[in-house]
């Protein structure tokens, strides 16, 4: 028996990870192996993204000079079948010859593929092969180059077609399970909860949603799979008028239902929160265009709430709140000013400019957004009766909301993990500054600091302490994109709110990430200790994310610490 040794290089694309089963056959000039399964010690691992794993082929004799490789995978029964990136196999001889076979193509079926070494100059074997599994030659318009003959972008080879996040830029938005991943991954998983009992004023039944009768409401809310979020707080906000054209404002009511593979799936819409004949509930059996408009306008509501709520008021302004009381109340030499001051960094100057050029009266906000104006304050009064201290804590939250165990939420699970890194600091610190309760107390600068930030952020209501428009475009059936664009702002204001909303996420070049400290604060042992520990768990914790995303079609990356600023600075 000789043995050959196998590399196999998975790309770095995207999506490239294949849990199926791979196996391969060698085919030299003298003969060829068996067909081969590719197994080694990182099991269903071998083949995540960018990984390199080691195989052994043995054969009863030797194959001679390698000519080409013949590679296909087979669905393994605890995975479904996937998609592979396989970037090159090298090929190491009993000879001592090593032999390169580039692939840098997509593997998306069950099929044998060939793919030769590449330094063999017999290609005429394989040149007719190409030609035959390769789209020919089409015309599209008499008198230019000649095309590819292809009916639709699906049906191009893979190796040539978008890779898998930029075909989510173009056509996943549209897309039933995006629209339910964007409640748990999204830019706003802030909203969503386990819905135990429909509210009264969503009147869903059995048959609307399981029309053959596979289930209930009632059986699939006993096991944890219904959800609902609520925009309430929207109900009878003044829409804007931009450019002398009325906005559209919905307060609507969503139901999501977790399939037995996992995904979230919106079974039910209902735009307004008052049932009448002129507010009908939308479902995905309804035409097209009408189970789009229904959730184009879930969307709208959403981002109008994700940018006051949680974005504007839960991060700007109350990042300000606790930054102005610290300078207010703390000396510098204060342990807490030390611990906090480099999580202010620009918070000031940032609220300021967003108050005047924003979300002033002349602000992009106001120019821009459906709730710009008298309703964006509208809502931010009413998102303050339901901001508490513990709905600021992510433990607290997520279990409040009911989704501890929700799968594929990485918002919860990453959101957990770096809640837990940086309390194992804060409690490192305080705990060699302050040996117990009475000493905190006893702090008048600390209590000062608080009780401001309690009057000023939190408008000393009790409350926030404690502990743990019109829908006359949308007749049913009726909707169709000339509707549904009539809808939407002029295209000069689209444009507008787009090219802000690039100019605020774009990183600055001044990016401060998660535990880097350019200014040293702490002088003490204990304190600087404390910190190195601080930032050698966020580096594992980045690792961990970057391992677990190379399996993931979409990576989520919102909470790597790499990419998380060190405080609210855009």
């Amino acid at each position: 028996m000789v043995d050959y040794k196998v590399t196999v290089f998975t790309g770095s694309l995207d999506h490239a990870t294949t849990y199926n089963d791979v196996y391969i056959k060698l085919v030299g000039t003298d003969g060829e192996s068996h067909r081969t399964r590719l197994i080694d010690y990182k099991g269903p691992l071998a083949f995540i993204r960018g990984a390199v794993s080691n195989f052994t082929v043995s054969c009863s004799v030797s194959i001679g000079k390698l000519v080409l490789i013949e590679l296909d995978k087979q669905r393994f029964s605890l995975f479904p079948e996937d998609a592979w990136f396989p970037a090159k196999v090298e090929v190491k001889s009993p000879e001592g010859d090593t032999y390169t076979v580039p692939i840098y193509r997509w593997i998306t079926d069950s099929e044998v593929h060939r793919f030769r070494e590449g330094t063999d100059k017999l290609v005429t074997r394989l040149s007719s092969l190409l030609c035959s599994i390769f789209p020919s030659w089409d015309v599209y318009k008499e008198g230019i180059p000649h095309c590819i003959k292809a009916r639709d972008p699906c049906s191009l080879p893979p190796e040539v077609r978008f890779s898998f996040t930029k075909t989510i830029q173009f056509k996943h938005w549209k897309e039933d399970v995006f629209f339910g991943y964007q409640y748990l991954n999204g830019i706003n998983p802030m909203l969503i909860r386990r819905c135990t009992a429909l509210p009264s004023n969503f009147p869903v039944t059995d048959d609307m949603v399981f029309p053959h009768g596979q289930s209930s409401l009632e059986e699939e809310m006993k096991k944890g799979n219904i959800f609902l979020v609520d925009y309430k707080l929207l109900d009878g906000v003044k829409p804007n008028v931009i450019n002398r054209k009325k906005q559209y404002l919905m307060a609507p009511l969503v139901l999501l239902h977790k399939t037995p593979q996992d995904q979230l799936m919106p079974i039910a819409i209902q735009l307004k929160q008052t049932p009448a004949d002129d507010n009908p509930i939308f479902f995905p059996t309804d035409s097209e265009y009408d189970w789009l408009m229904a959730k184009i306008f879930v969307r709208s509501a959403d981002f109008n709430m994700h940018e006051l709520n949680a974005h504007l008021l839960r991060t700007h302004l109350v990042a300000e709140a606790f930054t102005v009381s610290l300078m207010r109340n703390v000396p510098m030499v204060h342990p807490l000013y030390k611990l906090l001051i480099p999580h202010t960094r620009y918070t000031l100057q940032i609220n300021i400019m967003a108050r005047l050029l924003l979300i002033s009266k002349t602000g992009v906000f106001t120019k821009v957004a459906a709730s710009g104006g008298e309703g964006m304050i509208t809502i931010l009064k009413r998102s303050m009766s339901s901001m508490t201290y513990s709905s600021l804590c992510i433990p607290e939250d997520i279990a409040e909301r009911g989704l501890e165990d929700v799968p594929n939420f990485y918002y919860r699970d990453d959101g957990l993990r770096l809640w837990d890194i940086i309390n194992r600091f804060v409690q490192g610190v305080l705990g060699y500054y302050y040996k117990n309760d009475a000493e905190v107390k006893q702090d008048s600068e600390l209590q000062m600091w608080i009780s401001d930030i309690f009057v000023h952020g939190f408008l000393s209501k009790e409350s926030t302490v404690r502990h743990h428009g019109d829908l006359h475009l949308l007749s049913t059936g009726k909707t169709n994109e000339d509707t549904m664009l009539d809808t939407f702002p002029d295209v000069n204001t689209t444009v507008h709110a787009m090219a802000t909303v690039r100019l605020l996420s774009k990183q600055p070049a001044d990016f401060v990430p998660l535990g880097h400290y350019p200014t040293q604060h702490f002088t003490e042992e204990t304190p600087c200790k404390l910190i190195k520990e601080f930032q050698e768990r966020l580096e594992d914790f980045e690792a961990h994310i970057k391992a677990r995303n190379g399996s993931l079609g979409v990576p989520y990356t919102l909470l790597n610490p790499a990419e998380v600023e060190n405080s609210a600075s855009l």
